[in-house]
Protein backbone atom coordinates (compact mmCIF):
# COMPACT_ATOMS: atom_id res chain seq x y z
CA UNK A 1 0.00 0.00 0.00
CA UNK A 2 0.88 3.65 -0.17
CA UNK A 3 0.37 6.45 1.34
CA UNK A 4 -1.47 9.10 0.55
CA UNK A 5 0.73 11.90 -1.01
CA UNK A 6 0.23 15.67 -1.13
CA UNK A 7 -0.07 17.47 -4.06
CA UNK A 8 2.95 19.61 -3.78
CA UNK A 9 4.65 16.74 -2.67
CA UNK A 10 3.91 15.06 -5.45
CA UNK A 11 5.93 17.49 -7.82
CA UNK A 12 8.51 17.45 -5.65
CA UNK A 13 8.36 13.51 -5.93
CA UNK A 14 9.15 13.79 -9.39
CA UNK A 15 12.13 16.12 -9.15
CA UNK A 16 13.87 13.56 -6.81
CA UNK A 17 12.94 10.73 -8.78
CA UNK A 18 13.63 12.24 -12.28
CA UNK A 19 16.63 13.03 -10.61
CA UNK A 20 17.82 9.26 -9.68
CA UNK A 21 16.66 8.92 -13.59
CA UNK A 22 19.35 11.02 -14.44
CA UNK A 23 22.10 9.62 -12.94
CA UNK A 24 20.97 6.09 -13.69
CA UNK A 25 20.89 7.06 -17.36
CA UNK A 26 23.89 9.19 -17.57
CA UNK A 27 26.24 6.67 -15.98
CA UNK A 28 25.85 4.61 -18.58
CA UNK A 29 28.14 7.06 -20.75
CA UNK A 30 29.79 10.05 -18.71
CA UNK A 31 32.80 7.49 -18.57
CA UNK A 32 32.75 7.68 -22.51
CA UNK A 33 34.64 10.35 -22.94
CA UNK A 34 37.04 9.37 -20.10
CA UNK A 35 37.78 6.45 -21.57
CA UNK A 36 41.08 7.11 -23.18
CA UNK A 37 42.48 9.35 -20.23
CA UNK A 38 41.57 6.51 -17.64
CA UNK A 39 43.19 4.33 -19.77
CA UNK A 40 46.21 5.51 -20.15
CA UNK A 41 46.59 6.14 -15.98
CA UNK A 42 45.31 2.81 -14.98
CA UNK A 43 47.31 0.85 -18.42
CA UNK A 44 43.62 -0.88 -19.30
CA UNK A 45 43.98 -3.55 -22.32
CA UNK A 46 41.27 -2.89 -25.07
CA UNK A 47 39.29 -5.49 -23.79
CA UNK A 48 39.74 -4.03 -19.96
CA UNK A 49 38.42 -0.94 -22.03
CA UNK A 50 35.20 -1.87 -22.93
CA UNK A 51 34.00 -3.96 -19.69
CA UNK A 52 34.22 -0.66 -18.25
CA UNK A 53 31.17 -0.15 -20.49
CA UNK A 54 29.58 -3.39 -20.41
CA UNK A 55 30.32 -4.00 -16.55
CA UNK A 56 27.77 -1.04 -15.60
CA UNK A 57 25.14 -2.47 -18.40
CA UNK A 58 25.83 -6.23 -18.10
CA UNK A 59 24.82 -5.68 -13.66
CA UNK A 60 22.49 -3.36 -14.76
CA UNK A 61 20.21 -5.29 -17.22
CA UNK A 62 20.67 -8.57 -15.52
CA UNK A 63 19.56 -7.95 -11.99
CA UNK A 64 16.87 -5.55 -13.04
CA UNK A 65 13.74 -7.95 -12.70
CA UNK A 66 15.36 -8.87 -9.49
CA UNK A 67 16.07 -5.46 -8.22
CA UNK A 68 11.98 -5.12 -9.15
CA UNK A 69 10.53 -8.04 -6.80
CA UNK A 70 13.04 -7.06 -4.20
CA UNK A 71 11.26 -2.99 -4.33
CA UNK A 72 7.77 -4.40 -4.64
CA UNK A 73 7.84 -6.70 -1.69
CA UNK A 74 10.41 -4.77 0.47
CA UNK A 75 9.43 -1.27 -0.05
CA UNK A 76 9.84 0.77 -2.80
CA UNK A 77 10.96 4.00 -0.39
CA UNK A 78 13.57 1.37 1.11
CA UNK A 79 14.86 0.23 -1.80
CA UNK A 80 15.36 3.50 -3.18
CA UNK A 81 17.51 4.51 -0.25
CA UNK A 82 19.77 1.26 -0.39
CA UNK A 83 20.04 1.50 -4.04
CA UNK A 84 21.01 4.94 -3.93
CA UNK A 85 23.68 4.41 -0.91
CA UNK A 86 25.38 1.28 -2.35
CA UNK A 87 25.11 3.36 -5.54
CA UNK A 88 27.28 6.13 -4.04
CA UNK A 89 29.86 3.32 -2.16
CA UNK A 90 30.21 1.95 -5.77
CA UNK A 91 31.27 5.21 -7.05
CA UNK A 92 33.30 6.18 -5.12
CA UNK A 93 35.52 2.88 -5.03
CA UNK A 94 35.42 3.31 -8.38
CA UNK A 95 36.87 7.65 -8.51
CA UNK A 96 39.45 6.03 -6.41
CA UNK A 97 40.03 2.84 -8.69
CA UNK A 98 44.08 2.21 -8.72
CA UNK A 99 44.34 -0.59 -11.48
CA UNK A 100 41.54 -1.50 -14.27
CA UNK A 101 40.52 -5.18 -12.27
CA UNK A 102 38.99 -2.12 -9.55
CA UNK A 103 37.40 0.26 -11.79
CA UNK A 104 35.29 -2.80 -13.46
CA UNK A 105 34.25 -3.96 -10.50
CA UNK A 106 33.10 -0.81 -9.43
CA UNK A 107 31.21 -0.14 -12.70
CA UNK A 108 29.40 -3.89 -11.90
CA UNK A 109 28.61 -2.75 -8.26
CA UNK A 110 27.33 0.37 -9.64
CA UNK A 111 24.87 -1.59 -12.27
CA UNK A 112 24.15 -3.79 -9.09
CA UNK A 113 22.72 -0.64 -7.17
CA UNK A 114 21.33 0.79 -10.02
CA UNK A 115 19.31 -2.40 -10.69
CA UNK A 116 17.59 -1.65 -7.57
CA UNK A 117 17.44 2.00 -7.68
CA UNK A 118 15.66 2.64 -11.14
CA UNK A 119 12.84 0.00 -10.77
CA UNK A 120 11.75 1.41 -6.88
CA UNK A 121 11.85 4.62 -8.49
CA UNK A 122 9.71 4.39 -11.70
CA UNK A 123 7.50 2.51 -9.75
CA UNK A 124 7.00 5.09 -6.83
CA UNK A 125 6.20 7.63 -9.94
CA UNK A 126 3.71 5.13 -10.93
CA UNK A 127 1.69 5.21 -7.60
CA UNK A 128 2.55 8.78 -6.75
CA UNK A 129 0.78 9.89 -10.43
CA UNK A 130 -1.56 7.19 -11.10
CA UNK A 131 -3.93 8.82 -13.72
CA UNK A 132 -5.16 11.89 -15.80
CA UNK A 133 -3.34 14.81 -16.75
CA UNK A 134 -0.98 14.90 -14.40
CA UNK A 135 0.23 11.63 -14.73
CA UNK A 136 1.05 12.39 -18.47
CA UNK A 137 2.79 15.43 -17.18
CA UNK A 138 5.18 13.38 -15.04
CA UNK A 139 5.85 10.25 -17.42
CA UNK A 140 6.81 12.94 -19.88
CA UNK A 141 9.46 14.76 -17.98
CA UNK A 142 10.52 11.71 -16.20
CA UNK A 143 10.42 10.02 -19.88
CA UNK A 144 12.56 12.84 -21.64
CA UNK A 145 15.13 12.60 -18.99
CA UNK A 146 15.88 9.14 -19.80
CA UNK A 147 15.84 9.80 -23.28
CA UNK A 148 18.20 13.01 -23.06
CA UNK A 149 20.35 11.22 -20.03
CA UNK A 150 22.79 9.41 -22.04
CA UNK A 151 23.74 11.99 -24.14
CA UNK A 152 24.10 14.55 -20.67
CA UNK A 153 26.52 11.86 -19.64
CA UNK A 154 28.90 12.40 -22.50
CA UNK A 155 28.70 16.45 -22.32
CA UNK A 156 28.96 15.91 -18.55
CA UNK A 157 31.96 13.57 -19.05
CA UNK A 158 33.88 16.37 -20.97
CA UNK A 159 33.40 19.30 -18.82
CA UNK A 160 34.98 16.98 -15.81
CA UNK A 161 37.85 15.30 -17.97
CA UNK A 162 38.68 18.71 -19.31
CA UNK A 163 38.67 20.51 -16.42
CA UNK A 164 39.10 18.18 -13.32
CA UNK A 165 40.22 14.18 -13.73
CA UNK A 166 38.18 11.46 -15.42
CA UNK A 167 37.67 9.67 -12.06
CA UNK A 168 35.16 12.50 -10.99
CA UNK A 169 32.83 11.10 -13.72
CA UNK A 170 32.30 8.52 -10.91
CA UNK A 171 33.23 10.58 -8.14
CA UNK A 172 30.37 13.24 -9.59
CA UNK A 173 27.50 10.73 -7.91
CA UNK A 174 27.86 11.15 -4.59
CA UNK A 175 26.47 14.86 -5.39
CA UNK A 176 23.30 12.93 -6.90
CA UNK A 177 23.44 10.38 -4.22
CA UNK A 178 23.02 13.09 -1.50
CA UNK A 179 20.33 15.03 -3.44
CA UNK A 180 18.42 12.32 -3.61
CA UNK A 181 18.89 10.99 0.01
CA UNK A 182 17.56 14.03 1.14
CA UNK A 183 15.18 14.93 -1.35
CA UNK A 184 13.91 10.73 -0.64
CA UNK A 185 13.67 11.83 3.14
CA UNK A 186 11.26 14.77 2.98
CA UNK A 187 9.04 13.56 -0.17
CA UNK A 188 9.11 9.96 -1.17
CA UNK A 189 6.75 7.50 1.12
CA UNK A 190 6.39 4.05 1.06
CA UNK A 191 4.70 2.09 -0.88
CA UNK A 192 4.88 -1.77 -1.46
CA UNK A 193 2.90 -4.76 -2.99
CA UNK A 194 -0.11 -6.44 -0.62
CA UNK A 195 -0.54 -9.39 -0.43
CA UNK A 196 1.61 -12.85 0.16
CA UNK A 197 5.40 -11.93 -1.27
CA UNK A 198 7.14 -15.06 -2.47
CA UNK A 199 10.75 -14.76 -3.92
CA UNK A 200 11.06 -16.45 -7.48
CA UNK A 201 14.26 -17.64 -6.61
CA UNK A 202 14.58 -19.88 -9.67
CA UNK A 203 13.40 -17.31 -11.79
CA UNK A 204 16.19 -15.03 -10.50
CA UNK A 205 18.64 -17.27 -11.07
CA UNK A 206 17.50 -18.04 -14.96
CA UNK A 207 16.66 -14.75 -15.73
CA UNK A 208 20.13 -13.67 -14.41
CA UNK A 209 21.89 -15.96 -16.03
CA UNK A 210 20.11 -16.30 -19.25
CA UNK A 211 20.55 -11.96 -19.65
CA UNK A 212 24.56 -12.20 -18.91
CA UNK A 213 24.75 -15.08 -20.97
CA UNK A 214 23.25 -13.00 -23.92
CA UNK A 215 25.17 -9.80 -23.38
CA UNK A 216 28.35 -11.27 -22.63
CA UNK A 217 27.77 -13.76 -25.92
CA UNK A 218 27.32 -10.57 -28.39
CA UNK A 219 30.20 -8.94 -26.47
CA UNK A 220 32.11 -11.55 -27.54
CA UNK A 221 30.94 -10.87 -31.48
CA UNK A 222 33.47 -8.16 -32.59
CA UNK A 223 36.04 -11.22 -32.57
CA UNK A 224 33.57 -13.22 -34.54
CA UNK A 225 30.57 -14.43 -35.07
CA UNK A 226 31.04 -17.88 -35.53
CA UNK A 227 33.48 -18.45 -33.29
CA UNK A 228 32.71 -21.04 -30.56
CA UNK A 229 32.77 -19.18 -27.54
CA UNK A 230 30.18 -16.56 -29.27
CA UNK A 231 27.76 -19.26 -30.38
CA UNK A 232 27.92 -20.92 -27.00
CA UNK A 233 27.31 -18.14 -25.03
CA UNK A 234 24.62 -16.75 -27.29
CA UNK A 235 22.67 -20.68 -27.12
CA UNK A 236 23.17 -20.52 -23.82
CA UNK A 237 21.66 -17.13 -23.09
CA UNK A 238 18.76 -18.11 -25.58
CA UNK A 239 17.92 -21.51 -23.90
CA UNK A 240 18.39 -19.88 -20.16
CA UNK A 241 15.89 -16.99 -21.25
CA UNK A 242 13.48 -19.55 -22.62
CA UNK A 243 13.65 -21.61 -19.06
CA UNK A 244 13.14 -18.53 -17.52
CA UNK A 245 10.10 -17.96 -19.15
CA UNK A 246 8.64 -21.80 -18.99
CA UNK A 247 9.18 -21.45 -14.91
CA UNK A 248 7.49 -17.98 -15.25
CA UNK A 249 4.26 -19.56 -16.90
CA UNK A 250 4.24 -22.35 -13.85
CA UNK A 251 5.14 -20.00 -10.82
CA UNK A 252 2.70 -19.22 -8.50
CA UNK A 253 4.63 -16.24 -7.78
CA UNK A 254 6.63 -15.31 -10.74
CA UNK A 255 9.36 -13.25 -10.77
CA UNK A 256 7.79 -11.18 -13.87
CA UNK A 257 4.34 -12.03 -14.37
CA UNK A 258 4.01 -12.72 -18.09
CA UNK A 259 0.68 -10.26 -17.96
CA UNK A 260 3.02 -7.81 -17.85
CA UNK A 261 4.77 -8.63 -20.96
CA UNK A 262 2.00 -9.95 -22.93
CA UNK A 263 -0.40 -7.23 -23.16
CA UNK A 264 0.02 -6.04 -26.63
CA UNK A 265 0.58 -2.54 -26.19
CA UNK A 266 3.05 -3.18 -23.01
CA UNK A 267 5.43 -5.80 -25.24
CA UNK A 268 5.64 -3.22 -27.83
CA UNK A 269 6.78 -0.46 -25.84
CA UNK A 270 9.34 -2.92 -24.23
CA UNK A 271 10.75 -3.87 -27.94
CA UNK A 272 10.51 -0.34 -28.69
CA UNK A 273 12.24 0.55 -25.58
CA UNK A 274 15.24 -2.04 -26.01
CA UNK A 275 16.18 -0.43 -29.81
CA UNK A 276 16.21 3.16 -28.83
CA UNK A 277 18.43 1.87 -25.80
CA UNK A 278 20.63 0.28 -28.43
CA UNK A 279 21.20 3.54 -30.43
CA UNK A 280 21.09 5.62 -27.32
CA UNK A 281 23.98 3.97 -25.83
CA UNK A 282 25.69 1.94 -28.63
CA UNK A 283 25.40 4.58 -31.72
CA UNK A 284 26.00 7.74 -29.03
CA UNK A 285 29.54 5.57 -28.31
CA UNK A 286 30.63 5.85 -31.80
CA UNK A 287 29.41 9.53 -32.08
CA UNK A 288 31.66 10.36 -28.94
CA UNK A 289 34.85 8.25 -31.41
CA UNK A 290 34.29 10.08 -34.74
CA UNK A 291 34.19 13.26 -32.45
CA UNK A 292 37.40 13.23 -30.57
CA UNK A 293 39.11 10.59 -32.98
CA UNK A 294 38.34 11.57 -36.61
CA UNK A 295 37.48 15.47 -36.15
CA UNK A 296 40.37 15.61 -33.54
CA UNK A 297 38.05 17.11 -30.66
CA UNK A 298 39.30 17.73 -26.69
CA UNK A 299 37.11 16.07 -24.40
CA UNK A 300 35.09 19.08 -23.44
CA UNK A 301 34.59 20.49 -27.06
CA UNK A 302 33.09 16.39 -27.59
CA UNK A 303 30.73 17.14 -24.78
CA UNK A 304 29.21 20.18 -25.84
CA UNK A 305 29.11 19.22 -29.50
CA UNK A 306 26.98 16.23 -28.23
CA UNK A 307 24.34 19.02 -26.77
CA UNK A 308 22.32 19.44 -29.58
CA UNK A 309 20.92 16.51 -28.93
CA UNK A 310 19.32 16.27 -25.55
CA UNK A 311 18.61 20.27 -26.27
CA UNK A 312 16.28 19.15 -28.90
CA UNK A 313 14.83 16.57 -27.02
CA UNK A 314 13.85 18.83 -24.40
CA UNK A 315 12.69 21.35 -26.90
CA UNK A 316 10.00 19.15 -28.67
CA UNK A 317 9.25 16.97 -25.69
CA UNK A 318 6.24 19.67 -24.38
CA UNK A 319 4.91 19.58 -27.82
CA UNK A 320 5.31 15.68 -27.76
CA UNK A 321 2.99 16.12 -24.55
CA UNK A 322 0.73 18.36 -25.56
CA UNK A 323 0.06 16.19 -28.32
CA UNK A 324 -0.24 12.89 -26.71
CA UNK A 325 -3.76 13.26 -25.12
CA UNK A 326 -5.10 14.61 -28.30
CA UNK A 327 -3.83 12.08 -30.52
CA UNK A 328 -2.72 8.95 -28.52
CA UNK A 329 0.76 7.20 -28.16
CA UNK A 330 0.59 5.41 -32.04
CA UNK A 331 1.07 8.13 -34.21
CA UNK A 332 4.16 9.72 -31.83
CA UNK A 333 5.65 6.33 -31.30
CA UNK A 334 5.80 5.60 -35.12
CA UNK A 335 6.59 8.88 -36.04
CA UNK A 336 9.16 9.21 -33.89
CA UNK A 337 11.76 6.34 -34.99
CA UNK A 338 11.07 7.15 -38.62
CA UNK A 339 12.87 10.71 -37.82
CA UNK A 340 15.44 9.23 -35.46
CA UNK A 341 16.07 6.77 -38.67
CA UNK A 342 16.52 10.00 -40.67
CA UNK A 343 18.81 11.87 -38.72
CA UNK A 344 21.04 8.53 -38.49
CA UNK A 345 21.04 8.51 -42.33
CA UNK A 346 22.28 11.67 -42.61
CA UNK A 347 24.51 11.40 -39.60
CA UNK A 348 26.12 8.39 -41.93
CA UNK A 349 27.10 10.72 -44.27
CA UNK A 350 30.09 12.00 -42.75
CA UNK A 351 33.52 11.80 -44.18
CA UNK A 352 37.16 12.30 -42.35
CA UNK A 353 37.55 15.31 -43.78
CA UNK A 354 33.97 17.14 -43.20
CA UNK A 355 32.72 20.04 -40.74
CA UNK A 356 31.18 19.39 -37.64
CA UNK A 357 28.41 21.93 -38.61
CA UNK A 358 27.45 20.35 -42.01
CA UNK A 359 27.72 16.86 -41.05
CA UNK A 360 27.08 16.24 -37.46
CA UNK A 361 24.97 18.80 -36.17
CA UNK A 362 21.80 19.00 -38.57
CA UNK A 363 21.45 14.84 -37.89
CA UNK A 364 21.63 15.82 -34.06
CA UNK A 365 18.59 17.92 -34.03
CA UNK A 366 16.59 15.79 -36.42
CA UNK A 367 17.48 12.81 -34.09
CA UNK A 368 16.42 14.87 -31.16
CA UNK A 369 13.04 15.90 -32.03
CA UNK A 370 12.74 11.78 -33.15
CA UNK A 371 13.24 10.69 -29.91
CA UNK A 372 11.75 13.57 -27.68
CA UNK A 373 8.32 12.18 -29.68
CA UNK A 374 9.74 8.69 -28.79
CA UNK A 375 10.41 8.85 -24.68
CA UNK A 376 7.54 10.91 -24.35
CA UNK A 377 5.21 8.34 -24.46
CA UNK A 378 6.93 5.54 -23.86
CA UNK A 379 7.35 4.32 -20.72
CA UNK A 380 3.33 5.94 -19.73
CA UNK A 381 2.54 3.07 -22.97
CA UNK A 382 4.53 0.34 -20.72
CA UNK A 383 3.25 1.26 -17.24
CA UNK A 384 -0.51 1.50 -18.19
CA UNK A 385 -3.21 -1.06 -16.76
CA UNK A 386 -0.31 -2.07 -14.41
CA UNK A 387 -1.79 -3.16 -11.01
CA UNK A 388 0.24 -2.15 -8.02
CA UNK A 389 1.50 -5.77 -7.23
CA UNK A 390 3.04 -5.97 -10.54
CA UNK A 391 4.71 -1.85 -10.78
CA UNK A 392 8.25 -2.80 -9.47
CA UNK A 393 8.22 -5.77 -12.36
CA UNK A 394 6.65 -3.79 -14.86
CA UNK A 395 9.15 -1.14 -14.28
CA UNK A 396 12.08 -3.66 -14.30
CA UNK A 397 11.08 -4.85 -17.49
CA UNK A 398 11.19 -1.13 -19.11
CA UNK A 399 14.56 -0.56 -17.63
CA UNK A 400 16.26 -3.93 -18.34
CA UNK A 401 14.85 -3.93 -22.26
CA UNK A 402 17.03 -0.12 -22.42
CA UNK A 403 19.54 -1.63 -20.83
CA UNK A 404 20.07 -4.90 -22.19
CA UNK A 405 19.23 -3.20 -25.65
CA UNK A 406 22.26 -0.98 -25.12
CA UNK A 407 24.25 -3.72 -24.10
CA UNK A 408 23.61 -5.50 -27.22
CA UNK A 409 23.30 -2.91 -29.32
CA UNK A 410 26.39 -1.94 -28.39
CA UNK A 411 28.34 -5.37 -29.07
CA UNK A 412 26.22 -5.69 -32.63
CA UNK A 413 27.53 -2.48 -33.43
CA UNK A 414 31.39 -3.14 -32.77
CA UNK A 415 30.99 -6.12 -34.42
CA UNK A 416 29.72 -4.37 -37.45
CA UNK A 417 32.34 -1.62 -37.19
CA UNK A 418 34.91 -4.63 -36.98
CA UNK A 419 33.93 -5.65 -39.91
CA UNK A 420 33.68 -2.64 -42.05
CA UNK A 421 36.81 -1.30 -41.41
CA UNK A 422 38.65 -4.53 -42.09
CA UNK A 423 42.61 -4.46 -41.87
CA UNK A 424 42.91 -0.77 -42.41
CA UNK A 425 41.31 0.28 -38.62
CA UNK A 426 43.88 3.08 -38.34
CA UNK A 427 43.45 5.17 -40.94
CA UNK A 428 40.75 8.31 -40.67
CA UNK A 429 39.30 6.91 -44.18
CA UNK A 430 38.36 3.58 -42.44
CA UNK A 431 37.19 5.09 -39.58
CA UNK A 432 34.73 7.20 -40.68
CA UNK A 433 33.58 4.61 -42.89
CA UNK A 434 32.83 2.35 -39.91
CA UNK A 435 31.07 5.02 -38.09
CA UNK A 436 29.21 5.82 -40.87
CA UNK A 437 28.07 2.20 -41.34
CA UNK A 438 27.09 1.79 -37.65
CA UNK A 439 24.59 4.65 -38.17
CA UNK A 440 22.84 2.80 -40.97
CA UNK A 441 22.66 -0.30 -38.94
CA UNK A 442 20.96 1.59 -36.04
CA UNK A 443 18.82 3.62 -39.28
CA UNK A 444 17.62 -0.07 -39.80
CA UNK A 445 16.37 -0.58 -35.77
CA UNK A 446 14.61 3.18 -36.01
CA UNK A 447 12.71 1.91 -38.82
CA UNK A 448 11.86 -2.07 -37.12
CA UNK A 449 10.76 0.17 -34.27
CA UNK A 450 8.30 2.12 -36.14
CA UNK A 451 7.12 -0.96 -37.70
CA UNK A 452 6.79 -2.50 -33.98
CA UNK A 453 4.61 0.56 -32.90
CA UNK A 454 2.54 0.79 -36.20
CA UNK A 455 1.76 -2.38 -35.38
CA UNK A 456 1.23 -3.28 -31.65
CA UNK A 457 0.94 0.13 -29.84
CA UNK A 458 -3.43 1.07 -29.72
CA UNK A 459 -4.79 4.57 -30.87
CA UNK A 460 -5.72 7.06 -28.82
CA UNK A 461 -8.82 4.99 -27.60
CA UNK A 462 -6.59 2.43 -26.23
CA UNK A 463 -4.50 4.93 -24.42
CA UNK A 464 -7.29 6.23 -22.50
CA UNK A 465 -8.82 3.30 -21.71
CA UNK A 466 -5.61 2.25 -20.29
CA UNK A 467 -5.62 5.03 -18.33
CA UNK A 468 -8.75 4.37 -16.95
CA UNK A 469 -8.11 0.86 -16.01
CA UNK A 470 -4.75 2.05 -14.18
CA UNK A 471 -6.91 4.40 -12.56
CA UNK A 472 -9.01 1.65 -11.20
CA UNK A 473 -6.53 -0.56 -10.41
CA UNK A 474 -4.47 1.59 -8.05
CA UNK A 475 -7.87 2.60 -5.94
Amino acid sequence: MSAPVRARNRWLALVVLSLTQLVVVLDGTIVNIALPQAQRELGLSDPQRQWVVTAYALAFGALLLLGGRVADYGGRRRAFFVGMIGFGAASLYGGLAQNGTELIIARGLQGVFAALLAPAALALLTVTFPSGKERNTAFAVFGTIAGAGAAVGMVLGGVLTEFADWRWCLLVNLFFVVAGVVGGVLFLTESKAEGRNTYDVLGAITVTLGLGSLVYGFSLAENGWARADTILFIVAGVVLLALFVWIEARSSHPLLPLRVVLDRARGGAFLIQAVAGSVMIGATLYLTFHLQIVLGMAPLEAGLASLPLPLAIMVTAPIATKLLPAIGPRPLMTGGPIIVAAGLLLLSRITFDGAYVVQVLPALLVMGVGMAFVFVPLQNVALSGVEPHDAGAASATANSAMQIGGSIGLSVFTAVYVAAVGDDGRSLPALTSGYSTVFIGAAIGMVVAAIIAATLIGGKTRHARGTREATASLH
